[in-house]
């Protein structure tokens, strides 16, 4: 009996590994993380199999079904939305199974900030304009280290991809406005591979219009940078003086 955390992906069904995707064919018991993972993955599990929608769940009923799994000899599929490593409340479980001495394993999935990326096709390094990306979020529930918040990360102004924080978009746009002007090209990227999936690009100084006339209040991510100018420096890389090595 194993328990696997697998990285479900944005959305779209088909950019789930191929790992991940066996071991939902050979799960006894599967904990989902509700909305946020396509129902399409549910259809790969066995028919035996026992489904909990984890949205409804707190850390302690989770680990009661961990048990019930291993009473039974059976797998658990631990499907996660995006990448299970990036905001995804996996170690807290890790650790409950570390004090049952129960085997687990993580299989990585797509995270929503690169799957963003590719519906935008937009590379978020490019020379000459920045080689950095920070992920990040505002304060919700979970508070944010003090060295962490939005203003002091945004002063070298790297690729910033902004999680779990539609709701407080005009806030962001506070923050980031002397850093990185009026003029600073956003995208706000709803539902990334999903059917109703939404894009919207804008600059700093009318995004928040925007993403209001569009009624987006949640399940989307926002990428603020240079890079989506599109105006680079062409790559060392590909260059025809690079020296071989």
């Amino acid at each position: 009996m194993k328990v696997y955390f697998i990285g479900a992906g944005p959305g779209d069904p088909e950019l789930v590994t191929i790992k991940g995707l066996k071991a939902i064919q050979h799960a006894g018991y599967c904990i989902y993380a509700g909305s946020l993972v396509n129902p399409e993955l549910l259809k790969y599990l066995p028919l035996h199999a026992k489904t909990y929608d984890s949205s409804n769940m707190n850390l302690e009923e989770i680990v009661i079904v961990f048990k019930e799994a291993l009473g039974k000899n059976e797998d658990v599929a631990r499907i996660h939305s995006g990448d299970p490593s990036i905001y995804g409340a996996m170690q807290e479980q890790m650790r409950a199974l570390d004090e049952l001495g129960i085997p687990y394993e993580v299989v990585p999935g797509v995270s929503s900030f690169v799957a963003a990326a590719s519906v935008l096709r937009q590379e978020l390094t490019l020379p000459g304009i920045t080689q950095t990306i920070v992920i990040t979020r505002m304060e919700g529930k979970t508070p944010i280290p003090e060295k962490e918040h939005l203003d002091t990360l945004a002063v070298s102004t790297p690729t910033l991809c902004i999680f779990l924080s539609i709701d407080k978009l005009e806030d962001i746009v506070k923050i980031l406005l002397p850093h990185y002007g009026n003029d600073c090209p956003v995208a706000v990227i709803y539902k990334a591979t999903w059917p109703d999936q939404k894009i919207i690009h804008a600059r700093l100084f009318d995004i928040s219009e925007k993403v209001r006339l569009e009624s987006i209040k949640k399940t989307a991510l926002i990428i603020v940078g240079w890079v989506l100018e599109k105006e680079f420096q062409r790559s060392i890389l590909y260059s025809q003086n690079k020296k071989n090595t």
